[in-house]
């Protein structure tokens, strides 16, 4: 073992942020997590996430057993996947409902809430809250030193940027790593599930989320999240003097209630708006997508319908430009502000959480003496951006195809589907295809 353990520093508290914390405070080595937000609550976030087995087996790597087992017994299913037309048809269903899913090499839904209330369990003062970062400066004797807004500042060994796809840290490190805006607009809800709402959506939803393709440019994902058993002692968000964070009232950062969600997109010239979906309010999102909808089965419409404005909420689509190797620093970058993806294929989550435990089995070897601290990151680089920005390409192109207006397209994907639908053997070999993507 090495004498010293490197200290890491990592801007930004989200789910890979919070990840790789918890897999370097399991292995000894000193970490410290600073997020812009004044407290776990400021910024909640309560849609469902997907976590495929890749997803799974980072967060089994970095987390305490626990910890784990928290998490498995707040998941809910997700081991199928299925295809309907706008009128409800269905065209293909995917996976084995019927088997008793593996807790670990299996899809889960998740609730985003939830999973960060897991992550920041036993963090305890190294997670930092109220510092937005503003720079970083290379200091003579190797370190890195990071800035924040209130004037104080923080030095380390190794600096891991994991503050999004807004990135201060990819800015001034890497100047030449675009993000575009891909024109692709969505709108998302969020509506509790009761008697009447269940009623609306089809049973395979309840095994697994679902994609509604619809004619001219426009589609749609919905997806359940039950709660399992939650255990004993869930972890609960906490201000600093360790009192009970009260979440905001409403649906949208409720996470105890089942709950259905819907997301609706299309290019953003098809909803017809001069100005930009993030300057509406709920209701008016509410009413724009039900227009667009307005030929589609009546249990979508209603599904819309009886959303809250209140968790209705506009996502403008961005994505991630390829960019080649730089030369290794003791700077570096997981998730979102490396290789941020379209959310078409469900794997933007998963791919940070890979990220995650990767680099954090890197510095364990840094720390345990058997490669240098550079050697460590530049191991983790060069394979991260390898199935990072491969990850980017295949979520882009499931958006073009999901969002693509071209008729003779969508009908020879619905024609392929119907097909593979009525051969079994094909779609189990679908979805063992698909099984970690």
């Amino acid at each position: 073992m090495s004498t010293t353990s490197p200290h890491v520093l990592i801007i930004g508290g989200g789910i890979g942020g919070l990840c790789l914390a918890q897999g370097l405070k399991t292995a000894g080595i000193r970490a410290t997590v600073f997020e812009r937000d004044r407290s776990p609550a400021s910024r909640i976030q309560g849609y469902r996430i997907h976590i495929n087995p890749e997803g799974s087996r980072a967060l089994k790597a970095c987390l305490p057993p626990r910890l784990f087992e928290v998490f498995l017994a707040t998941s809910g299913k997700g081991d199928s996947y299925s295809f309907f037309t706008e009128k409800m048809e269905e065209l293909l269903s995917v996976g084995n409902a019927s088997e008793a899913p593996d807790p670990v090499d299996s899809h889960k839904s998740v609730s985003r809430i939830t999973l960060r209330q897991v992550l920041l369990a036993d963090l305890g003062d190294r997670v930092r809250f109220g510092k937005k970062f503003t720079h970083y400066e290379e200091a003579d004797d190797g370190r890195v030193i990071a800035f924040f807004e209130d004037g104080s500042f923080a030095a380390g060994d190794l600096l891991v940027a994991t503050d999004g796809v807004h990135s201060r840290v990819r800015r001034q490190f890497l100047p030449h790593a675009d993000v575009i805006d891909t024109g692709v607009r969505a709108v998302m809800g969020k509506l509790p599930l009761t008697e009447e709402t269940r009623s609306l959506l089809p049973p395979r939803l309840f095994e697994g989320p679902a994609s509604i393709l619809a004619p001219n440019g426009h589609c749609m994902f919905i997806a359940v999240h039950e709660f399992g058993d939650s255990p004993e002692g869930l972890p609960g968000f906490t201000e600093e003097d360790g009192n009970p964070v009260a979440l905001p009232p409403g649906l949208l950062h409720d996470n105890t209630a089942d709950f259905a969600m819907w997301g609706f997109s299309a290019r953003r010239d098809k909803f017809g708006l001069s100005g930009e979906l993030k300057d509406l309010d709920g209701t008016i999102l509410r009413r724009v997508v039900l227009e667009m909808i307005a030929d589609w089965h009546p249990n979508l419409k209603r599904l819309v319908r009886f959303t809250d404005p209140s968790a209705i909420t506009p996502v403008a689509i961005r994505s991630s430009v390829p960019i080649a190797h730089w030369g290794t620093k003791n700077i570096t970058l997981i998730g979102d502000a490396i290789h941020s993806m379209t959310p078409f294929r469900g794997i933007g989550a998963n791919t940070a959480l890979k990220d995650a435990a990767l680099l954090c089995r890197n510095l364990i070897a840094a720390h345990c003496g058997e490669k240098s601290l550079l050697q460590a990151v530049h191991d983790y680089e060069v394979e991260m951006i390898r199935y990072g920005f491969e990850a980017v390409k295949n979520s882009l192109r499931a958006m073009n195809q999901a969002v693509s207006d071209n008729a003779f397209a969508l009908g020879t994907v619905k024609t392929l589907f119907r097909l593979v639908n009525a051969i079994p053997p094909l779609k189990r070999r679908m979805f063992k295809d698909q099984g970690n993507k």
